[in-house]
């Protein structure tokens, strides 16, 4: 029995030395390599914040361009009735969205479903079309508002943004598999 208690006793001693050894950077005993952790997952901001968000965004787009107060009351209205007439568009476009989900998940034979998704594919597409006149033309009836250095301005902001969206576009895509 003693001879068992010693034995046990050594060997805690020997894997806690073991262990001692190790490399806290990586876990690996000799391996030098820093470990990188994992982004850290970010949490969707609520409602209340979104609006905040979207307040912040508007005044800092405003103060950009310099809009007179008048410019702001006109900007908003266009605004809302741009919001009034593409919502309906966005409900339906949302509603074909569920709906191709929903053929996907179901049990249907492929031939089946690839029918019934090219048929919603069309309809999402008509509504796509559809949503991108509307913000086109709600562009247009906001830039009539602006002076011609506000249109100056407006320009590079969208060309900045558009070089924005293309460099975050590029990190965002997975370099192709060595395979």
């Amino acid at each position: 029995m003693k001879k068992l208690l010693i034995m046990t006793c050594a060997m805690c001693v020997l894997a806690g030395s073991a262990f001692a050894g190790e490399d806290k950077t990586t876990g690996f005993k000799g391996e030098v390599e820093k470990f990188e952790r994992p982004p850290m997952e970010r949490k969707a901001p609520n409602a209340e914040q979104m609006k905040q968000i979207r307040k912040a965004h508007e005044a800092a787009f405003e103060q950009k361009l310099s809009l007179t107060e008048v410019q702001k009351l006109k900007a908003r209205e266009m605004r809302k009735a741009g919001h009034e007439k593409i919502e309906p568009v966005m409900k339906d476009l949302r509603a074909k969205r569920q709906e191709a989900e929903a053929i996907r998940n179901s049990k249907l034979t492929n031939e089946a479903k690839e029918e019934k998704l090219t048929a919603i594919d069309k309809d999402i597409t008509e509504l796509q079309k559809q949503a991108q006149t509307i913000r086109k033309q709600n562009m247009k009836d906001f830039e009539s508002i602006l002076t011609k250095d506000q249109k100056k301005t407006l320009k590079n902001m969208k060309k900045e943004g558009r070089k924005n969206f293309d460099k975050h576009k590029k990190d965002l895509v997975p370099p192709p598999c060595k395979h």
